[in-house]
């Protein structure tokens, strides 16, 4: 909410100064200051209904997706008729307060002036915001880049054999009574999970199936932990599949859903969990209950939870949202992904 209203100020302050600079440069003797104030004025209108219509709709849908011909066609036709609305505004204005009893401009003249004005104006005004957000991106892309690097030196220095490490499991699966189903289960879910984060997760994008199956895998080893003291339930709807996520973005905060919460014999303890798809969004939603007898405070400024905010402000720049509620009887984690 504060980014978007200092976005909104920055907006308006830039306009003001755009409006006083046209004004200041644009001002001659033989004019009043009141005429070039709202000559300049009326353009300053026309000019951003063009901008922002412009990085709204034909940026986005047209120059970003590549057609060229598409974006230039409506880039044009915005100027033709924001043209076109400033004739009759310019022909009421000389004829009532600018030019009265004097010959009037015809509408050529006016259209011609107007087209011409908006036109280069509008694309300065285009070109510089298409080049801010190009340096934003590259410096974006930099900040990922050395991310990146950081994180595979990190992978690098922690890493260990992983011949020598499924082979060592083997061997103790082997070693565990057939009799004991729950630790051989465990065991091999273990060996899966593993085997996900060294060699699945190498991948800046995974796919959503395969993050699903290691959260599975998670809630499982946990619900074998902790028995029947807690209630554990994972809701996957049939619709989160068929596309790409980053990997382990989740996990953090699962984790900390089951290492904070409550343990006690007079209540529920209960951890719940749940994905769902609308539309081209991914909604991520985890709770836990909380000792309500103990002033527990829930760690949700980890190292873990760091890494993941860091992670959403770099894989999904403006295409997240994060909210976190922490009550006296529960605590929430409820993240949205935009994925298109």
């Amino acid at each position: 909410m504060q980014k978007a209203r200092n976005t909104i100020i920055a907006q308006v302050l830039c306009w003001a100064l755009l409006y006083f600079f046209w004004v200041m440069v644009f001002q001659k003797r033989a004019f009043a200051f009141s005429r070039t104030a709202t000559v300049e004025f009326c353009y300053l209108i026309f000019v951003a209904a063009n901008y922002y219509f412009n990085t709204l709709v034909t940026i986005p849908r047209f120059l970003y997706k590549k057609k060229y011909i598409l974006f230039a066609l409506a880039f044009l036709a915005g100027i033709f008729c924001t043209a076109l609305l400033r004739v009759p505004l310019a022909t009421y204005l000389n004829a009532h307060y600018f030019l009265t009893g004097k010959p009037q401009p015809g509408f050529s003249e006016l259209f011609l002036n107007s087209f011409l004005n908006i036109f280069i104006w509008t694309v300065c005004i285009v070109a510089a915001k298409l080049m801010i957000d190009r340096m934003r991106i590259q410096k974006h892309i930099e900040e990922m880049a050395k991310e990146k690097e950081k994180a595979e030196l990190d992978f690098l220095n922690a890493q260990f054999n992983p011949h020598f490490l499924f082979n060592s499991i083997n061997l103790i699966y082997g070693h565990i009574d057939k009799q004991n189903i729950v630790a051989r289960e465990m065991l091999l879910t273990f060996s899966d999970m593993l085997r996900y984060q060294l060699y699945e997760c190498s991948s800046s994008f995974i796919d959503i199936e395969k993050e699903m199956g290691y959260i599975k895998n998670y809630v499982a080893l946990q619900k074998a932990r902790k028995g029947e003291q807690l209630s554990a339930s994972l809701c996957i709807e049939e619709n989160v599949k068929g596309f790409k996520i980053a990997p382990l973005l989740f996990i953090a905060f699962i984790e900390n859903t089951f290492k904070y919460v409550s343990n006690s014999d007079e209540r529920q303890n209960c951890v719940k969990i749940s994905f769902q798809k609308q539309k081209d969004n991914l909604i991520f939603q985890c709770s836990n209950s909380k000792e309500t007898d103990v002033n527990t405070t829930i760690e949700h400024k980890g190292i873990g939870i760091a890494n993941a905010k860091r992670r959403l402000t770099l894989l999904y720049p403006q295409r997240h949202e994060l909210e976190i509620k922490d009550t006296d009887n529960n605590y929430e984690v409820i993240l949205k992904l935009q994925l298109v």
